[in-house]
């Protein structure tokens, strides 16, 4: 993990796009209801336009290439897909539901080299999970899937979105990704759908409900550590990025528009009419990304949680300004620590949860260095290949 955290800051510092995340439809089997995606098909890219990405993504230097969905294993062409991305020695993520893998697409997928995929599971009760993808039958059959690849020896994380519906069943579902041999984070993150729409936001968590997650050493390991009021910083961490988007890391959509992560939907330019690498080195949205620095948030770079937030970009370019803060994750920080963050404190939105003593607000500090992590508590490993 060391290996990999070092590489990815040479690559940031080299802006070499070290991760490169790829959708390679919407389209998808479940019809999840905190998902933010479109699923119909309106022309996505075709294998060869695919392959040719593939080539150019090699080319431009990635290493880490996740490929997603939708529902990825729908595509007739996924194998060769897979099959071109470990020919051209990418380390290849799978995100899926499992649904469509059994004992044979497990054992191809391990005999491809595809080491490591990332499954959600939402219950360990079919009511609620399939409640929430809307397909009957999907827990049991997204747990067939994970059973046979963990029996064909590929690392599986088991990825629980933390949403009003199964928040009470989230040690269950910890408990048996444990007993099934499976890695598991819990993510209370819920995002704007692509098109704007914020009505699924109505589906998180209520903020009360964050401080006991925080305060979970299942999740978070050590609580006092974690939760503890964050320390001041200098100049040094006021000059750091925000987080790895678009500098390190990009997303491409099914229908070839970049973006500078998968949270942040902001259009950069279009693969069907640009090489990656000249979208890459000369977009103006990606130039404007890069030359952000933390003190140039109005806002964030005087709060006292900016070493220690997990504030997203692109969700706070989804509430109107990529410099301004992302109040979802304000609110994670505020439960995480009980101090209110300045974004917080200039709305008048500071309430305290029980336990958590206004004596916190004594640990009020500006400035502090923006961590490059994800937005989950326990983030999936990178390995290499």
């Amino acid at each position: 993990m060391m290996l990999i955290a070092e590489l990815t800051q040479k690559a940031m510092r080299l802006g070499v796009p070290f991760a490169v995340h790829v959708d390679l439809t919407w389209r998808c089997n479940e019809r999840c209801e905190h998902c933010y995606l479109e699923h119909d098909d309106q022309g996505e890219m075709g294998t060869e336009e695919l392959l040719n990405l593939f080539d150019q993504l090699a080319d431009a230097g990635v290493f880490f290439l996740t490929l997603s969905g939708g529902e990825p294993m729908i595509r007739r062409d996924f194998w060769d897909l897979v099959g071109r991305a470990r020919a051209l020695q990418f380390n290849v993520k799978l995100k899926t539901n499992a649904v469509l893998i059994r004992q044979a697409e497990a054992e191809r997928l391990r005999s491809l080299g595809v080491e490591q995929i990332q499954i959600s599971v939402y219950s360990h009760r079919p009511e609620v999970h399939d409640a929430i993808t809307k397909l009957p039958g999907s827990l049991e059959r997204t747990l067939r899937g994970v059973r046979a690849l963990r029996a064909a020896g590929i690392k599986v994380a088991m990825a629980n979105v933390m949403m009003r519906s199964n928040l009470a069943d989230r040690k269950a579902v910890a408990a048996l990704a444990r007993e099934l041999g499976a890695t598991y984070s819990a993510d209370p993150t819920v995002t704007p759908m692509i098109t704007g729409d914020r009505s699924v936001l109505d589906l998180r968590i209520p903020g009360s409900e964050l401080a006991g997650l925080f305060h979970d050493n299942e999740l978070v390991g050590d609580v006092e550590s974690f939760c503890a009021p964050p320390p001041p910083v200098g100049d040094a961490e006021l000059d750091g990025l925000p987080c790895s988007a678009g500098h390190s890391a990009c997303y491409v959509s099914p229908y070839g528009d970049v973006y500078p992560c998968v949270q942040f939907p902001l259009p950069s330019g279009n693969v069907r009419r640009q090489r990656f690498l000249d979208i890459w080195r000369q977009s103006p949205q990606l130039l404007e990304v890069r030359s952000i620095r933390m003190r140039d948030l109005p806002v964030c770079s005087t709060c006292a949680h900016m070493g220690i937030c997990t504030r997203c970009p692109g969700l706070a370019w989804t509430e109107g300004s990529m410099r301004g803060p992302s109040s979802a994750d304000c609110e994670k920080s505020f439960y995480r620590t009980g101090v209110p963050s300045a974004n917080m404190l200039a709305r008048g939105l500071v309430t305290f949860p029980s336990g958590i003593a206004e004596t916190a607000l004594a640990a009020f500090a500006p400035g502090a260095h923006a961590g490059l992590g994800l937005i989950q508590i326990a983030p999936l490993p990178q390995t290499a290949a």
